[in-house]
């Protein structure tokens, strides 16, 4: 993937904020090992991706946030030293001179029931959700969805959203392995027990939150950590209903670009309604000495992302609608 829109920036301009990325830490004091389909995975050298990452926003000294896309340790991290694990990783991130918001990747959810998790990551939320939203400046809004709600994984086994997304999976995948796409075609290969939805009253509070930002004439940035849009990414890393959840954000005009981890050799397109879908390269994969993150400047019209090592540079530049 080459820089969007000519990635060209206007000398002098300041930005209205600006703000770190990264996504797909995946930490585990394990050796290294490969994905399901043979990528190399560097478990204990991504936290040194984010040491340096944090070191980097810290330098910067003008980010207002970090976003951290989700996946802070992975799902082969030995049980017995996930919380361990998580700690250290939530550790590193509290180095940053500033708040870093958290998303919840399936990841994180092998590792530790929900209940556990969000206070662990100091998650905005009063009620239990992990979804919220947050405006930096009046102008703008970030609304970060959680595309676990409908999920196999992170319930208790009795629970009505584990028990409704079990449901799903028999529906949606014929195979014993629930992991496994194996003839599933096209974009029904989502549906694996390591993606989710994101459930009704969800889907409600969005269509609540971008009414309100339409109101207010904000610009809206979503941030999940499944992608959606199969232009942007791989079928297999798609939110299971993506559609219902574009199907909301394209009724306004207010949302403007999507941010996305999980599909970890990241990825980019414009939809058919003109916004902007960004897949950010993984931390995880990257070999010893390189780097996955990055700070997004924030203006009226675009935003730029200046990606370090393997994330790439993005201009997205937005339509007048």
């Amino acid at each position: 993937m080459a820089s969007v829109n000519g990635f060209v920036r206007v000398k002098g301009k300041e930005p209205l904020f600006s703000f770190g990325v990264i996504s797909d830490v995946q930490y585990a004091d394990i050796p290294d090992g490969r994905s399901f389909l043979g990528v190399p995975r560097y478990y204990r050298h991504s936290i040194q991706v984010l040491q340096r990452a944090v070191k980097i926003w810290n330098n910067h000294r003008k980010l207002r946030f970090a976003i951290n896309l989700g996946d802070i340790v992975d799902g082969f991290c030995p049980k017995g030293e996930s919380l361990t694990a998580v700690q250290k990783v939530v550790k590193e991130f509290a180095k940053f001179d500033s708040p870093t918001y958290h998303l919840i990747g399936n990841h994180c959810l092998y590792n530790l029931p929900r209940q556990d998790l969000l206070p662990l990551l100091n998650f905005p939320t009063i009620d239990g959700h992990a979804y919220y939203d947050f405006s930096p400046i009046p102008e703008y809004r970030f609304v970060v969805l959680d595309g676990y709600d409908i999920s196999a994984i992170g319930w208790p086994r009795d629970h009505p959203k584990a028990a409704q997304a079990l449901r799903i999976l028999q529906e949606k995948n014929p195979n014993p392995d629930k992991n496994s796409p194996q003839g599933l075609v096209g974009i029904e290969r989502r549906f694996l027990m390591f993606n989710g939805a994101v459930g009704r009253e969800q889907l409600e509070w969005l269509d609540a939150i971008l009414i309100d930002s339409t109101k207010h004439e904000q610009k809206v940035v979503v941030c999940s950590h499944m992608p959606l849009d199969p232009g942007a990414a791989t079928p297999e890393a798609l939110c299971w209903n993506y559609d219902e959840v574009m199907e909301v954000i394209h009724k306004y005009n207010c949302v403007k670009v999507c941010i996305a981890g999980h599909d970890h050799k990241g990825g980019y397109s414009v939809d058919s309604h003109g916004i902007h879908h960004r897949v950010l390269e993984a931390a995880l994969e990257c070999p010893p000495g390189t780097d996955a993150f990055g700070y997004v400047d924030v203006y009226h019209d675009r935003i730029s992302l200046i990606g370090t090592g393997r994330m790439v540079n993005t201009e997205i530049a937005f339509d007048s609608r």
